[in-house]
C-alpha cells in the first residue's frame, strides 16, 4: 500500500479568531484511512466527528463517527479537504491530541496520543484527565 508522503496543511475554522492551536490532529496515514472509508459510504458523509463520551472503566472514551453537516456549536477543523467537527465540550478533553491510524500484524485501528490523559484503564479502551 502506497503512503502520501506529504503533510497535509490543516486549519481552524470557527467564527472567533484562529486559536493559537487545534484541538486535533491527523497523521497522514489517519487522513487517507478516513478517506478511505468515507469513500464508501452511501452517500458520502460531508466529515468526521471526533468526541469525547463518558463510559468505560476510566470515565471517558473516544468517539468516531461520519457526520453530514457540522452541529451549530461544533469546531470544524481541515485537513485539506477532510473536515473533521468537534464538539466544544470534547475540544477541551482533545486539546493536543494527535490521531494516527496504525496496523500491525495483531490488529488495525485509529490510536489516540492525548497529553491531557492521566491515566487508562487495563484494557486501553477508557481514559481519565
Amino acid at each position: 500500500m502506497a503512503t502520501a508522503t506529504t503533510t497535509p496543511s490543516a486549519e481552524v475554522v470557527t467564527g472567533a479568531p484562529a486559536a493559537p492551536s487545534q484541538p486535533v490532529n491527523l497523521t497522514p496515514s489517519a487522513i487517507v484511512k478516513v478517506r478511505e472509508i468515507m469513500a464508501t459510504q452511501d452517500p458520502i458523509p460531508a466529515g468526521l466527528r471526533i468526541g469525547v463520551v463518558g463510559g468505560g472503566c476510566s470515565g471517558f472514551q473516544y468517539s468516531m463517527s461520519f457526520e453530514n453537516a457540522a452541529g451549530m456549536m461544533d469546531k470544524v477543523v481541515r485537513f485539506d479537504d477532510l473536515k473533521v467537527f468537534i464538539d466544544a465540550t470534547s475540544a477541551m478533553y482533545l486539546n493536543g491530541c494527535t490521531v494516527d491510524y496504525v496496523e500491525t500484524l495483531e490488529a488495525a485501528g485509529f490510536k489516540f496520543e492525548n497529553p491531557q490523559v492521566k491515566s487508562t484503564c487495563g484494557c486501553g479502551s477508557s481514559f481519565s484527565v
